[in-house]
């Protein structure tokens, strides 16, 4: 219970916090747009456009693709949601309101994402800053592979052995 009551408190910050960007930017604020937002703010998940658009239409509400996808930008530039490249074609969000930083590793079979934290990569940025004084205002760091469950699963063992790295060109 004090889980469901923890969302709600986030999802009516996050609601106000977008509500004031969209009367900065001169846009209205539609039913359709805070649905949208309330039911990113209800995952635990990574999602792209078109799943959050389809779980929407099979939850009964009544928002077009286009809608889906313009707010996301929306949320996106207030900060609200986090957009994610991962890959040539995969375009991928999740939430960002009082979530820690944290880095990614993709599977390359099954596009599971797995987050990961660890304070090196704190380290390092502090250490980027001093050296080159430069003013890092955020970073991305993924890892692309095969999980254990796709190497166990795949029969056709595609994952090339790459402990042999010298060079046989000589």
């Amino acid at each position: 219970m004090a889980s469901n009551q923890k969302d709600d408190k986030i999802i009516k910050e996050v609601k106000k916090i977008f509500a004031v960007h969209l009367k900065k930017s001169g846009l209205r604020k539609t039913p359709e747009r805070f649905a949208i937002l309330e039911e990113i703010y209800r995952r635990d998940d990574h999602f792209d456009a078109e799943v959050l658009y389809i779980h929407m239409k099979t939850q009964n509400y009544r928002v077009s693709r286009a809608t889906v996808y313009n707010t996301l930008e929306l949320l996106v530039s207030c900060d609200l949601v986090r957009k994610h490249q991962f890959g040539k074609n995969l375009t991928q969000y999740e939430k960002s309101f009082g979530s820690k930083q944290h880095d990614h590793a993709i599977c390359l079979e099954t596009g599971k994402v797995l987050e990961f934290c660890d304070p090196r990569i704190q380290q390092i940025k502090t250490m980027v800053q001093e050296v080159f004084g430069f003013e890092i205002t955020h970073h991305s760091l993924t890892f692309y592979g095969y999980s254990k469950e796709a190497r166990e699963n795949n029969s056709l063992n595609i994952v090339p052995d790459l402990s042999d790295t010298s060079d046989t060109d000589s």
